[in-house]
């Protein structure tokens, strides 16, 4: 783990396991966890919440924390998505160090330990076909039935297992499966499948392997191979502890970790299934996995969000196993609470209006200092340039304004921030009557926004000028979906609540030219418009910037929602 990250203020029913644990001397006082994702998808914020919890246990604990990779699907997984992984989860802060895994190391040793099954008549292989076994299988009400081939003899049952590995079998032909007890109230403990076949190439072994374990038995497997003590995983796996155990048992000389469930996180305005996520993805109504509306990590940190603000609202939720939906909008705070303290203060002008200041010279320019941060000096400074020129937002204007509008309207003082004070004194229109220009005069007595004593000017606006600003394409995103849950409504598809209005592009706006050599992931508060990102695309013949939040939440009031 990063050594600037501190360690968990906020203990949780996790911590009191642990703590108890350790007080009676269980696993020798050691604490070993371990975050073992499936290589078959890109992560997302859900994710997140695992990472820190199970890499902040091992950093609390003075404890150890592996990245294993449960990759036992060949169907679905790709090194793209592995490669990804480990990129993610350095980017939040975190080191495995020498301790990455593959469920794949150990497939060898899971096909012994499941010819022991065999042996000890705890496995069968089984000729039932996916859809005869959950016929079989029965439901919450009906038992199950036993399978016709579940009474076979043990030396049937290694020469079959040994022949579906030889690649004797196709697809589905055969599957060996636990004998437990088909009539258990608990469906994951009705002869669950331990091995199918699948003639599918692997990333990691190639085309060694031609069966593959399933989840369950991989899973719990690998975890005591590598002497985990507390394997912490979300709620939909509690009912499959028993299986978790079951396996373990049967298999002495492996040691037995505990598995700890914990709700997993949901999130406002958004979806968190993978296959929901692929959806959007093959469907083109989103611009990849990492488009900066997606909950994805890669798209969270293309949009400027950063690995102390993820951090920190994971900390700040909490670890319980009560399901929750949290605001989008509490993420988004800490996001701006982090970047409040690291971004650089600049001006930029989304919707620029001209600007010309009548009473100061064409051929004058006036540097001004400007600092990037109003309370850390350390950032430093920049010049900004002020001439006859300038641009301003359009809303900042207004020919016809309401009594309490302190911005510019006609005849009425603003400030220029970091700038002059002006006047407007004229109006300019086209013939469609659209306003194209404001005619100004500056007074040179309030020089870097200082006004005399007496004089009120209640409004301050941002500008640029128009010799010295570099053009931009700025990229404004917001919520994915207009509604708080997609998914709440079966009959409708969830695609249908996308919101039309989750990325706007503004291709003329003007940045201040202290940040023309921005790198990409670079961030910046442009003053009264937000926290921006410069995105990946961008050039220095073509600066683009992602909206990362706004300085405000517009959408709704911050709470956790418990249900």
């Amino acid at each position: 783990m990063n050594d600037t990250l501190s360690p968990s203020s906020h203990k949780n029913f996790i911590y009191n396991i642990i703590d108890e644990d350790l007080k009676i001397g269980k696993n020798g006082g050691k604490v070993a966890t371990r975050f073992p994702p499936e290589p078959n998808g890109y992560l997302h914020i859900g994710h997140a919440k695992s990472i820190c919890l199970n890499f902040g246990i091992a950093h609390d604990y003075n404890g150890t924390c592996n990245l294993r990779f449960d990759d036992t699907n060949p169907e679905k997984e790709e090194q793209e998505y592995i490669d990804s992984i480990i990129e993610n989860v350095k980017w939040l802060g975190f080191d495995w160090e020498e301790r990455l895994y593959h469920a794949s190391d150990y497939f060898e040793k899971f096909f012994q330990f499941a010819v022991s099954l065999i042996k000890q008549e705890k496995a069968y292989v089984c000729d039932l076909t996916a859809d005869q076994i959950r016929e079989y299988r029965g439901n919450f009400t009906t038992p199950g039935k036993e399978s016709p081939y579940r009474n076979r003899s043990v030396e049937e049952n290694l020469d079959l297992f040994n022949r579906m590995r030889g690649g004797e079998f196709k697809d589905g032909e055969k599957i060996l499966r636990a004998k437990i007890d088909m009539s258990s109230p608990n469906i994951n403990m009705r002869d669950p499948a331990i091995y199918r076949i699948r003639h599918e190439e692997h990333p990691r072994t190639g085309d060694k392997w031609c069966i593959y374990p399933m989840y369950d038995y991989a899973h719990c497997v690998s975890d005591a191979l590598e002497n985990i003590t507390h394997s912490v995983c979300t709620l939909e796996f509690e009912d499959h502890r028993p299986l978790y155990d079951w396996f373990l048992d049967q298999i002495e000389e492996l040691p037995h970790p505990q598995q700890i469930e914990f709700a997993r996180l949901n999130l406002t305005y958004t979806v968190m299934s993978k296959r929901k996520l692929l959806e959007l993805v093959e469907t083109k109504l989103v611009n990849g996995w990492d488009d900066p509306r997606m909950p994805t990590l890669v798209g969270i940190r293309r949009r400027g969000f950063t690995p102390a603000a993820i951090r920190n609202f994971c900390e700040k939720i909490g670890v319980t196993k009560q399901e929750s939906t949290v605001e989008m909008g509490y993420l988004e705070e800490c996001v701006r609470e982090d970047l409040n303290l690291i971004t650089k203060r600049v001006m930029a002008v989304l919707k620029p209006l001209r600007v010309v200041i009548t009473n100061f010279p064409k051929d004058k320019i006036d540097e001004l200092d400007a600092p990037y941060h109003p309370n850390d000096p350390q950032m430093g400074s920049r010049k900004i340039f002020f001439t006859n020129e300038l641009y301003i937002e359009q809303d900042d204007f207004m020919e016809e304004a309401p009594k309490k509008f302190f911005r510019l309207a006609p005849g009425q003082e603003v400030r220029l921030r970091y700038g002059y004070v002006i006047r407007c004194e004229q109006v300019i229109k086209n013939l469609a009557g659209e306003i194209t220009e404001l005619h100004c005069t500056y007074d040179p007595e309030t020089r870097g926004g200082n006004i005399p004593d007496g004089r009120k000017v209640k409004g301050t606006i941002h500008w640029v000028s128009v010799k010295h600003a570099v053009k931009a394409e700025v990229r404004l995103y917001d919520r994915l979906f207009n509604v708080e849950n997609p998914l709440g409504n079966k009959d409708i598809d969830f695609k249908d609540y996308l919101n039309s209005e989750s990325l706007k592009v503004l291709e003329d706006c003007l940045v201040e030219p202290s940040i023309m050599e921005a790198k990409p992931e670079e961030k910046f508060q442009f003053e009264r418009l937000g926290y921006f990102c410069v995105d990946y695309d961008s050039t220095s013949q073509k600066l683009i910037f992602n909206r990362t939040v706004t300085l405000k939440d517009g959408w709704a009031k911050i709470s956790l929602k418990r249900g």
